[in-house]
């Protein structure tokens, strides 16, 4: 029996050292903390004469023969006691009946998240500590020094959380069969280090985008270079999300790294749709303007643009251009042997058409490429400000 049955409540304070924090999981929704719990309380059937009033110590096998609170951990999922080498169990008492009960424990209890701002967020959990017989009217469960109970290690540390506090506080559950009971909260707040997820997502993502922006400078008529690219920062991105919700719970609601993901996934898809108008309006646009040619100069041309949307190697700006070149060198190439002038005159017209090639790439972009290479950096970094600015400030 309890000390004091049938009378007042027994108090039994209860102070904590916290060892260590294990793990935290996100997927499983839990923590793992080895701690040292101690119990005080009074029990005169215990009190001893002594002459020095010094205390006597035992260890674990007395614990049976007594009477000790039943103090066990709300929403645990596993927790034991150490054993190596002996049961980390000690009982100490003292001639006016005082006891002293001390265990080193290691549990693994629940924690609700609210990842809707992860990674940039801050997780609230607590361990409860609740005797499971005795209600309010039989143990009064207290902290043996109020805040002071609540002791921690110095050198504690996590690999993706920084500690901001610790506290102690105390509470009442209800049960609706049992009645009232005590119940104390070891509290503490965790902030989660962003520099992991920032290397592993954010900066990978924001490097898709930027490269889905190449393809607004490439050349219209570059089908396999243009297409290839887009596919390319597609999967990229897809590969990226899919690694991010594997180390995740599968929650209903939307995260911060969602958002991002998703809006940077957007960015890079838009790049690939704006060139599939780009190419369509381009083919309108040549058979515009092959019917507006002659016959013969129809079926040359339209040899030419065939040629170009395999391999890419010509612009319909450049066709006629081409063509008029490669009649000019063709009669300079006869000339030449009997008038050296000419000879150089075609080679100062290869080096100025070369001098000329990045003109004529920018003359020959299509209007949609050319406000792209502005609209789309602009909203993106108008995002981003919104973003990091949203998420950050709270």
């Amino acid at each position: 029996m309890r000390p004091g049955f049938g009378g007042s409540p027994i108090p039994v304070g209860i102070d904590v050292q916290i060892e260590s924090i294990d793990s935290i999981s996100e997927v499983d929704m839990d923590f793992t903390m080895t701690l040292y719990l101690r119990h005080y309380w009074k029990d005169e059937r215990l009190s001893f004469p002594s002459t020095n009033n010094r205390s006597m110590t035992f260890d674990g096998r007395l614990i049976k023969k007594i009477w000790v609170p039943d103090v066990f951990f709300v929403h645990s999922k596993r927790s034991f006691i150490h054993d190596t080498t002996m049961e980390n169990i000690m009982l100490r008492v003292y001639p006016d009946g005082n006891v002293l009960f001390s265990l080193r424990i290691t549990v693994s209890a629940m924690c609700f998240m609210d990842f809707s701002r992860f990674p940039l967020d801050t997780q609230n959990c607590s361990l409860e500590l609740e005797s499971y017989a005795y209600n309010e009217e039989d143990l009064m469960l207290y902290w043996k020094r109020g805040n002071e109970s609540l002791k921690t290690d110095e050198h504690i540390s996590l690999s993706q959380f920084f500690i901001e506090e610790f506290s102690a506080s105390s509470g009442l559950a209800l049960y609706s069969s049992t009645g009232w009971y005590n119940r104390l909260f070891i509290n503490f707040i965790l902030r989660r280090h962003i520099f992991f997820f920032v290397l592993q997502s954010y900066f990978p993502a924001i490097l898709m985008v930027m490269l889905s922006w190449v393809s607004f400078w490439i050349d219209r008529r570059a089908v396999p270079a243009r297409v290839s690219l887009g596919i390319t920062t597609v999967l990229t991105m897809s590969t990226i999300i899919t690694g991010v919700s594997a180390s995740m719970p599968q929650v209903s609601y939307i995260k911060a790294v969602d958002v991002y993901l998703w809006t940077s996934f957007l960015f890079v898809f838009l790049s690939v749709i704006e060139y599939a108008a780009v190419n369509y309006l381009t083919t309108v646009e040549e058979r515009k303007q092959l019917k507006r040619r002659g016959k013969n100069s129809t079926m040359l041309n339209l040899e030419a643009v065939q040629a170009m949307a395999f391999d890419g190697c010509y612009r319909d700006s450049d066709i006629d251009m081409d063509y008029s070149v490669h009649s000019e060198d063709t009669s300079l190439r006869g000339r030449a042997a009997s008038d050296p002038s000419l000879d150089t005159a075609r080679v100062r017209r290869k080096r100025s058409l070369r001098a000329n090639v990045g003109r004529i790439i920018l003359q020959n972009n299509h209007v949609i490429d050319t406000y792209s290479r502005i609209i789309f950096p602009t909203v993106y970094i108008a995002f981003n400000i919104f973003y990091w600015g949203l998420y950050v400030s709270k």
